[in-house]
């Protein structure tokens, strides 16, 4: 495994990048809207993506909540696979007791990508960017 990184959802993303960058510094980067995007119709401008990095070890991703927010489910964590098969395998352990929320599958950012709450209410993003 390569990171684990937080992912918080927020609602009013750009401003909270913003409150969040005075806060620890950094630069907001990589930030992606759903325009354009049949399942993010309906919420043009909103942040499907977005990143702060404080320094070269340290990034939180940021998004938009689509749904509403109930405390202590806006955190999740993201885990960025250092492999295909590492992906394959913690999905399916992860899987086995726990609730998919979005299926292990090739994404237009060229990963493959899932999302799957835990047993215990964590929800974990499995991330494999695959090599360009």
């Amino acid at each position: 495994m390569k990171n684990i990184l937080p992912h918080i959802y927020v609602e009013n993303c750009k401003e909270e990048l913003e409150y969040y960058k005075q806060i620890f510094g950094g630069e907001i980067k990589n930030t992606q809207t759903g325009d354009g995007m049949e399942m993010f119709k309906g919420h043009e401008g909103k942040y499907i993506h977005a990143e702060l990095h404080i320094n070269e070890n340290c990034v939180i991703y940021f998004a938009d909540a689509f749904r509403p927010l109930i405390k202590g489910d806006n955190v999740w964590t993201t885990l960025d696979m250092s492999s295909e098969d590492e992906i394959n395998s913690i999905y399916e352990k992860l899987s086995k007791d726990g609730e998919i929320h979005m299926e292990l599958q090739d994404t237009f950012w060229n990963s493959r990508f899932a999302v799957v709450k835990d047993k215990n209410g964590f929800t974990w993003e499995l991330n494999y960017s695959k090599q360009v």
